[in-house]
């Protein structure tokens, strides 16, 4: 089994400790830091699987962290531990580029089911494949990750390019907030369905020529969303 490289940045030495143990239990070697510069800068280095991220953190908190090292470019993973429920719409607000979101206090099978999801996803899209999905200007580079308009790379989380492959793999299809949640996250709560549609609306904003008239990523209202299958 593959050992799996986690960063955990959190302040609370208690929660860190659990994170740790459960983690190693996972064949995950992990490094603990406290506060959200040094989580920065460490995560910067684009050496690890996962990061763990605390919501509140000293010197920079969560929010900050995130959303600077998707300004980098670095597409890592990132799970939010967040200590009130409330709090998870305001990081979805900000769109900050979070992969996924765990409110405080979590069960320890939540918290493994999260990260199994995470990392089974990202071993889905690293897999060896030659093919290449384009529509219009838009082409999807399964083999490399790479997602590129009119030539310009489009940098993606994870997530979002396992989303928008999820999508135009099935141009046509209608996916409920649902499945989406099921297929990409991994998981099935009710509730998490804004977490869907914080991903489309920051995908929709890298990859559509007009926002408010989306081309590519089109809404079916009800249901939830679908790739257009009028595309040549």
């Amino acid at each position: 089994m593959v050992m799996r490289n986690v960063l955990i940045i959190e302040d609370d030495a208690d929660i860190a400790g659990l994170l740790d143990i459960h983690l190693s239990d996972m064949n995950c070697s992990c490094e603990k830091v406290q506060s959200g510069a040094e989580g920065f800068i460490k995560a910067r280095s684009g050496l690890f699987d996962l990061i763990i991220l605390d919501l509140m953190l000293p010197e920079m908190d969560g929010v900050e962290v995130c959303t600077r090292l998707r300004a980098l470019d670095i597409n890592t993973p990132i799970l939010m531990l967040t200590a009130k429920a409330e709090e998870i719409d305001k990081v979805l607000g900000l769109e900050c580029g979070a992969d996924d979101y765990l409110t405080k206090p979590f069960s320890i099978r939540e918290l493994t089911a999260r990260v199994k999801a995470i990392l089974r996803r990202v071993k889905m899209i690293s897999m060896d494949s030659t093919e290449s999905i384009r529509f219009k200007e838009l082409t999807i580079d399964l083999s490399m990750h790479k997602v590129t308009i009119n030539g310009n790379r489009i940098d993606l989380t994870p997530k979002e390019f396992s989303l928008l492959t999820l999508l135009a793999t099935h141009p046509g299809r209608n996916y409920s907030r649902e499945e989406l949640l099921r297929q990409i996250w991994g998981y099935e709560f009710s509730g998490y369905e804004h977490t869907v549609n914080s991903h489309v609306n920051r995908l929709r904003s890298k990859i559509e020529p007009e926002y408010e008239k989306p081309t590519y990523i089109l809404t079916t209202w009800g249901i939830g969303y679908r790739f257009n299958d009028e595309l040549t």
